[in-house]
């Protein structure tokens, strides 16, 4: 286990919503000199295993991760796996679950889009849509840009995708909790202040979601984070002592579909100056880490 130098553990392939494939991932990590990292992929942990197989000596420690999309009465989380096997059966239910409702997700979601504003998608690209390891909402942008029912995708969010909501079974961050622990992976808070990457939650709902997390059987919160201000930093570090949990930092990159995010861009800029709270996750880790010598 490194104990000097970057780390990054949250980024996405082409897995679920980046533009790296896992290869050109591992590739790009250890062209930017990140020692230890991690594969968070939305609802799937395909990637991760495709990482495994690529591993080779003097290549980056490689932790197993995974981003799982919840929702409950109160609200959205973004709830993180460290560290679990992945031939747990518990990660793979919990992901195939996952994916099963994305899927749902996706087809209400192109019905409002033909509904609400006429929109339509020929059977193949549907289909082709339906048969991708993550699909979602930049994916049904793309192909609005496509049929030219937007000029760009972030004018296909922010007009037409963000106007329509879809209702369906959702993860609970509880369930998600429990089933990555069970997997032998510790749970944490992704982004907690951003809740799932889109909100700005501070002061007492903040507290209360990380009293009730805590509860659920959260283990840590990432507290270095591109969007983070030093301020919400030092916030989260504290609610990490509050909470007595382990700490994570990661740029949450995209590829080019977050082209302002860089890999390791996480606030941190070395393990030397990283709080005891991240330290002892990486220990707490080190029996669960890939690292081809």
């Amino acid at each position: 286990m490194p104990i000097s130098g970057r780390i990054d553990l949250h980024m996405h392939s082409s897995i679920s919503d980046g533009t790296d494939s896992p290869e050109q991932l591992l590739s790009r990590v250890a062209e930017k000199g990140i020692s230890l990292f991690s594969l968070t992929d939305h609802d799937a942990i395909k990637g991760g295993l495709e990482i495994i197989d690529l591993l080779k000596s003097g290549m980056p420690a490689f932790i197993t991760g995974v981003e799982i999309s919840c929702r409950d009465s109160e609200g959205k989380y973004h709830i993180l796996g460290y560290g679990y096997d992945p031939d747990a059966e518990s990660i793979k239910s919990l992901v195939a679950r996952s994916h099963s409702i994305r899927i749902g997700k996706l087809q209400k979601r192109l019905d409002q889009l033909k509904e609400k504003f006429g929109f339509e998608f020929t059977d193949d690209e549907v289909e082709g849509l339906k048969a991708l390891d993550n699909p979602g909402k930049p994916h049904i942008g793309n192909l609005m840009v496509k049929h030219a029912y937007a000029p760009d995708r972030d004018t296909a969010f922010k007009d037409f995708l963000n106007h329509i909501s879809v209702k369906s079974e959702n993860i609970g961050p509880e369930e998600a909790i429990k089933e990555i622990m069970a997997s032998g992976g510790i749970p944490v808070l992704a982004h907690g202040f951003f809740g799932d990457g889109d909100q700005l939650i501070i002061g007492d709902e903040m507290e209360q979601r990380m009293a009730k997390l805590k509860g659920m059987g959260l283990m840590g919160a990432e507290a270095f984070y591109n969007g983070f201000t030093p301020r919400l930093t030092r916030t989260m570090l504290e609610y990490a002592d509050r909470y007595d949990l382990f700490v994570t930092a990661g740029s949450d990159y995209h590829g080019t579909n977050k082209p302002l995010i860089e890999l390791g861009d996480n606030g941190l800029d070395d393990l030397s100056d990283a709080p005891q709270r991240l330290i002892n996750f990486l220990s707490e880790v080190a029996d669960r880490t890939f690292n081809v010598v």
